[in-house]
């Protein structure tokens, strides 16, 4: 999954990236209000977290321009500001919730979980495939009952595969999505992340549900 951090401070806006990163998440992270309205609205996230007190404009201009322009991604305001009236403020401009400074790291993955949960796609918590299941939201993936050691960037990979099961995916698709790259036709970087998945999804299992399309890309589904 795809996250937009709109925050100013590059101390936190490293802390989130380093943070969220490591529990799987994509994070993309902007500094300026104009700049971060510009990705909001350009991009494809699945969550945004934006701060308040920003330069270019404030964090109440671009969660209005957001909701003006229909974006629906679930928007978690930080603030340093603990005043009743902000945060009634940010909920009536339609912020989905709020989180005051200083805050846990914890409380906070806590958060984007839930609000993911209930998102505008209500895409299910939990995905199946055959004898494999993948827990979108807590990071874990298992097949046949076993735990599967996967390195975060590895369960992004997966996570991408079993949401679109069926669905044949380039090279280009994958790697502009997990690595948040433009994909070089010299560059063998998804060819070798799907030969280490298929290590530990496919390869000590009877069945295998990666495959090849050749000359197009990558498919997850049962043959």
């Amino acid at each position: 999954m795809k996250l937009l951090v709109i925050e100013d401070d590059a101390k936190t806006a490293a802390y989130l990236h380093q943070g969220l990163s490591e529990h799987g998440f994509i994070v993309d992270t902007v500094a300026g209000g104009d700049d971060g309205l510009h990705l909001a609205l350009t991009g494809r996230y699945n969550l945004i977290i934006l701060d308040i007190l920003l330069p270019q404009r404030d964090g109440w201009s671009v969660l209005t321009e957001l909701r003006r322009h229909e974006v629906q991604a679930p928007i978690l305001m930080l603030t340093a500001q603990d005043a009743v009236p902000n945060r009634v403020k940010g909920l009536e401009l339609g912020a989905d919730d709020y989180l005051v400074k200083p805050f846990a790291f914890s409380e906070l993955l806590a958060r984007v979980r839930a609000l993911l949960r209930r998102g505008p796609s209500r895409q299910p918590e939990i995905l199946n495939l055959a004898d494999l299941q993948v827990d979108l939201l807590r990071h874990r993936a298992q097949r046949g009952g076993t735990k599967l050691d996967l390195t975060p960037q590895e369960f992004a990979l997966l996570s991408l595969l079993i949401r679109h099961t069926g669905e044949v995916l380039s090279r280009t698709l994958i790697a502009e999505q997990v690595w948040d790259i433009n994909f070089h036709s010299d560059t063998n970087v998804v060819d070798v992340a799907i030969r280490r998945l298929r290590r530990k999804v496919d390869e000590p299992f009877e069945t295998r549900l990666i495959h090849t399309v050749r000359g197009v890309g990558y498919v997850l589904e049962t043959r």
